[in-house]
């Protein structure tokens, strides 16, 4: 995760620490080189993210498919929330994602997802003081390349200390 997270603070000045980290994104996730997400822009606090309109992202009548636009609403929000946090302490888990869908993507689609500090700290941090875990409910949009808002992401993730993981 260090290295992730040097790699995520290196991208947020450099075009090639930020090619490098869609690189390394699309092989480290085993499903994101098959959609070629790309990141194209990532700050502190926000990540912008497009998905091509190819073929392997195609459903049968020719639109993007549902399941990678709910991908990307996952790995937008999942991305920022990564940046923000010290993931070297704490884990984040997908516990749902509820995607509405308005109009078909006939094009390229881009989502944005943005955090304040301020609010991690407030909605986040600080009640992982006094808690074992913390579930919260974030919400994107995705649009395509002529401004349609093609679909709403609700993205729901569990944070938690890594000391309060528990495995088999």
């Amino acid at each position: 995760m260090n290295k992730l997270n040097w790699l995520i603070e290196q991208a947020k000045n450099s075009n090639f620490y930020l090619w490098l980290l869609n690189l390394v994104a699309a092989r480290v996730v085993p499903f994101n080189l098959a959609h070629s997400f790309r990141i194209t822009a990532i700050t502190k606090q926000s990540v912008e993210i497009k998905l091509p309109y190819k073929k392997a992202n195609l459903n049968h009548i020719k639109g993007i498919h549902a399941c990678a636009l709910a991908t990307l609403s996952e790995y937008c929000t999942g991305l920022v929330l990564l940046s923000a946090i010290d993931a070297t302490k704490y884990r984040i888990i997908l516990k749902n994602i509820n995607i509405t869908y308005h109009y078909q993507a006939k094009t390229a689609v881009h989502a944005k997802f943005e955090l304040t500090p301020e609010w991690i700290e407030a909605n986040v941090l600080e009640p992982l003081k006094t808690s074992d875990a913390v579930f919260k409910e974030f919400k994107i949009e995705t649009h395509d390349a002529s401004n349609n808002h093609i679909c709403t992401g609700l993205i729901n993730w569990q944070i938690k200390p890594w000391k309060s993981v528990k495995t088999v």
